[in-house]
């Protein structure tokens, strides 16, 4: 591709970093003090992919921390309460190892990386030639604009654009924090609004689009919507939560990050002196020697 044209990969780390974790074998440093198993998991998956996109734009979002602003309106909201704390111990690890790569690395501590994402999936869109987030997390659904800015499920090979989010939602990309809302996520620890189902949300929200303009009066909604009488009922003891389990589940597009050019974001491979230093202080030696042979000088 000639000048800035390229496309933008928007990679979730911390999905990586657990993948990881909880696929790959243990592993000690050195000096046998530390766990490394997860970062050793996630570069030595990362590597082999990273050689197909040389020349790309890639940034690497990650959540230095596990909590957001989304638990302090929220106590039920996903948390590192369970989170194994060697894996948790990783996190840092992980940002260096990434950094070693010559890959952008934006940690979040009060946003999320889903966050950091959505912003730079807002913020690239007109520069970039097409936007990946690539996760498998449905929150990214909402994002998704038509085939520019689609999600990108690498382990799966598996591309969602717009015709793919009303497949599977049955609502456009805007209607998805919506329907997440009164569905519930588990996964982020938002229990939906009782009663109400994968059906009856895409229903509503197919003549409304948000809770905003659902009306609480059951005669105004479709005919055919099995129970409506129940399910407005339920909302209308439920809509403070529900407007707050939307406010969870809207991805942000103000995220702090830093002001770069989509250009400065473009990656021209591993850099191979500072990678290797980073292998030889964690004992990844043959891991240097795989970035060698992907990336030869």
């Amino acid at each position: 591709m000639g000048g800035s044209a390229m496309e933008l990969y928007l990679v979730d780390g911390t999905y990586e970093l657990f993948r990881a974790y909880y696929g790959a074998p243990r592993r000690q440093d050195p000096t046998g003090a530390r766990e490394v198993g997860a970062v050793h998991g996630m570069l030595a998956s990362l590597l082999p992919w990273l050689a197909t996109l040389r020349g790309q734009a890639i940034a690497v979002a990650t959540d230095h921390v596990i909590e957001s602003f989304r638990n302090h309106l929220y106590p039920g909201y996903k948390s590192s309460a369970g989170v194994p704390r060697e894996l948790l111990d990783q996190f840092s690890l992980a940002e260096d190892a990434l950094r070693a790569l010559g890959l952008a690395v934006w940690p979040m501590v009060e946003f999320e990386a889903d966050d950091a994402m959505a912003t730079a999936a807002a913020r690239f869109r007109a520069a970039a030639e097409r936007t990946l987030l690539v996760s498998p997390d449905k929150d990214f659904a909402q994002c998704v604009r038509g085939q520019r800015v689609i999600v990108f499920d690498r382990h799966r090979d598996r591309l969602t654009d717009e015709a793919a989010v009303v497949a599977r939602f049955g609502v456009y990309p805007e209607s998805v924090p919506d329907w997440l809302a009164l569905v519930g996520d588990p996964a982020d620890g938002i229990p939906g609004i009782p009663g109400f189902g994968p059906r009856s949300a895409t229903a509503a929200l197919q003549v409304f689009r948000h809770l905003e303009h659902v009306p609480l009066d059951a005669t105004r909604w479709p005919r055919t919507l099995r129970n409506k009488e129940q399910l407005v009922q339920n909302l209308r003891i439920h809509w403070s939560e529900a407007l707050l389990f939307k406010t969870l589940a809207t991805l942000r597009v103000d995220a702090p990050l830093p002001q770069v050019r989509l250009e400065e974001l473009r990656w021209l491979g591993v850099d191979h002196r500072r990678f290797q230093r980073f292998c030889a202080q964690w004992g990844f030696k043959k891991l240097a020697q795989r970035a060698q042979s992907l990336f030869p000088a």
